[in-house]
């Protein structure tokens, strides 16, 4: 049982370390200004509000004398907000805002009727062009054409919600190189110190390893009945490394419904999406094979032809990880132009086409793919597999890929690609929870050793 504070607390943790690792990988992560859609009941309420807050701010200073309270706490605000973007030292400029932004000389000035609104809007538009990113020049002209004060006042406030997000923008920016030197520590410390708050934390985690751990055991159970003359009395040596591979090729075909464990939070997004792109992968690879198999013949002499192929295939299949999706239907769609596309070929190299029983048998082939247990389907999968599995037991996949295996070279391309970004995140995940892991393997497959508290790599 843990209390709400130390609940809080993990909370905390994972929070900052998801947002570390996602600005150190995401080289394209950033901060945008997101507003509540106009038709919305949130977006409604605000503009109601915003409104009723401006008109009155209008009224106020249309009075005779004008009543400068809530002017004046927007000037407040206004000057709070443009120190908060100054960098250590700005002395001069800092002393330049809270001089012509001091609130106590304005009040007193309004106690006389002599506050100078328009002087003060002026100073702080001119302000925010000295701070503000280049981007945001185009908004800052836009202001100074703008002569009413209230609406003045108002787009300074939209200019300056902007100019935050440019400075979170820019403090990321500054901040990724040194969290990506230092993120493996730094995920490591806050993941033991969510640990320590909640020591239940690891429990997905080890139901991970415990699951490859029984499916290592199945294999070796099963290659073991199958040779003549092997000793069944003697226990299984289990490699711990070929445990963990086998863990993270379960996360290329991971339902994404149930919950990843603890460990790979920070990169489940990144896992889905590779896990969504093979599945697309390997339509497109089983649709080749089964047209070279089937009409090989035909088009043996027609250049990149597994090409057009792909060509072909790609924009059918796009979204095809949504639940709205129709694959059967867009499998049919690919079938019918394949044949459209080998037919052509056929009739400008003055060759006879296809039979329509061939044509039928094809597209029927490219539509069972969608069947469970399909064999061309399960083929291909197998292929998949055990490249990724190559390629995980590389010492370094940045100089050499695993070769291609058969079937599979139409996508070649595609798969080094994603097979790096995925070598990528598993040895990323490696160095960071390694320690982690090395505990949990020990309890698991040496349940009789010592346990401890993670240890650190001395490399």
């Amino acid at each position: 049982i843990i209390t709400f504070d130390e609940l809080m607390a993990a909370a905390r943790n994972l929070s900052d370390l998801t947002l570390a690792h996602e600005i150190a990988v995401n080289a394209n992560f950033c901060i945008k200004h997101e507003d509540f859609p106009q038709n919305s009941f949130a977006g409604t309420v605000k503009r109601i509000v915003h409104k009723a807050f401006w008109d009155h701010l209008e009224s106020e200073l249309n009075e005779d004398p004008p009543e400068y309270e809530h002017a004046i706490k927007l000037f407040e605000e206004i000057k709070e907000i443009l120190l908060s973007f100054l960098t250590p030292g700005a002395n001069r400029i800092q002393n330049q805002i809270c001089e012509v932004l001091d609130t106590d000389l304005i009040r007193q000035q309004a106690e006389h009727n002599a506050v100078d609104i328009h002087g003060l809007a002026n100073y702080i538009i001119n302000t925010m062009g000295k701070l503000c990113a280049p981007i945001r020049d185009n908004d800052i002209k836009q202001l100074k054409a703008t002569d009413n004060i209230v609406e003045l006042l108002r787009q300074i406030f939209r200019v300056l919600d902007l100019m935050k997000v440019d400075m979170a923008n820019y403090t990321i920016q500054n901040l990724r190189p040194y969290l990506q030197r230092n993120l493996v520590d730094y995920e490591r410390t806050k993941f033991q110190e969510i640990l320590e708050e909640t020591p239940s934390a690891l429990d997905l985690t080890t139901e991970w390893i415990k699951e490859s751990i029984e499916d290592e055991l199945s294999s070796i159970s099963d290659e073991s009945s199958s040779s003549s003359g092997a000793d069944s009395s003697s226990k299984p040596i289990i490699s711990p490394t070929l445990v963990l591979n086998n863990g993270y090729l379960k996360l290329l075909q991971w339902d994404y419904c149930k919950t990843i464990p603890e460990t790979l939070i920070t990169d489940e997004a990144r896992l889905q999406e590779l896990r969504e792109k093979l599945n697309q992968l390997k339509i497109i690879a089983c649709v080749c094979l089964i047209t070279n198999n089937m009409v090989g013949a035909a088009i043996v002499d027609v250049p990149d032809f597994a090409d057009q192929l792909k060509r072909i295939s790609v924009p059918l299949l796009e979204g095809m990880n949504k639940k709205t999706f129709d694959l059967k239907e867009a499998l049919n769609g690919i079938g019918v132009q394949i044949c459209s596309k080998v037919n052509r070929s056929l009739t400008e190299r003055g060759l006879p086409t296809l039979t329509e029983e061939m044509q039928n048998n094809l597209m029927g082939q490219i539509a069972h793919i969608v069947e469970e247990n399909n064999p061309v389907s399960s083929l291909i999968d197998k292929r998949i597999q055990f490249f990724m599995r190559s390629l995980l037991a590389l010492p370094s996949f940045q100089k050499c890929m695993p070769t291609i295996p058969g079937g599979l070279s139409v996508i070649q391309m595609e798969m080094e690609l994603i097979g790096s970004q995925y070598a990528s995140i598993v040895n990323f995940n490696k160095q960071v929870y390694g320690p982690f892991y090395a505990n949990i393997l020990r309890k698991l497959l040496f349940p009789e050793a010592p346990m401890g508290k993670a240890e650190t790599p001395t490399n």
